[in-house]
């Protein structure tokens, strides 16, 4: 039983699952879905699809695979039959281990690093409180006039909306005309 990867996005296809495109070269090209053989098929580069597994490693979002690491390795030496040897099983247990190891560490080293972006934006935004804060008395009289105007004898408070409207209203009126063919205008009438 192989697991492939599809072509486009690098998703696993299992066995009897996925469509297989053979060129006329002979090189064949193997599609988890639809999705992904259409996308080839209008020649799309998987690098540029923000869904492909492709796109998310070049922006830093999906873990890269070391090349020295995958398991395809093992299995090309696994297709010849070798005469059991206890040094060699012992061998290739201990590496086994070692490999789990650096890639257990491998992950950890990355998820600290895309985590640390997230400390950063909170830091950041620390700081920006501060100096908001800081900066509290250039704009201590708006504030003032914001949150409460005394009016009469102190029992009442009005909140002031700095966008109310200063002066009398007016209610819009849009002005229409009817243009001439020799030029000019005919007559002018208000529209509400």
């Amino acid at each position: 039983m192989r697991i492939e990867n599809c072509h486009l996005c690098s998703r696993p296809i299992y066995p009897s699952k996925g469509i297989t495109f053979i060129r006329n070269d002979a090189r064949t090209f193997r599609f988890c879905r639809s999705k992904c053989h259409k996308n080839f098929k209008m020649k799309r580069q998987p690098r540029k699809l923000k869904w492909t597994k492709t796109h998310r490693a070049l922006r830093g979002k999906e873990m890269i695979v070391d090349q020295n690491l995958l398991l395809s390795q093992f299995a090309k030496k696994r297709n010849a039959p070798v005469k059991y040897d206890r040094t060699l099983v012992n061998a290739t247990l201990k590496a086994m281990e070692r490999i789990e190891e650096i890639r257990a560490r491998r992950e950890r080293v990355f998820t600290r690093r895309r985590l640390s972006g997230k400390s950063i934006r909170d830091r950041k935004r620390m700081e920006d409180a501060k100096v908001v804060s800081s900066g509290e008395h250039l704009i201590a009289k708006e504030l003032a006039d914001m949150e409460r105007v005394k009016i009469g004898g102190g029992e009442e408070e009005v909140v002031v909306n700095p966008a109310q409207v200063v002066g009398e209203e007016r209610l819009r009126q849009k002005s229409k005309r009817r243009m001439l063919v020799n030029g000019g205008a005919e007559e002018e009438m208000d529209v509400d």
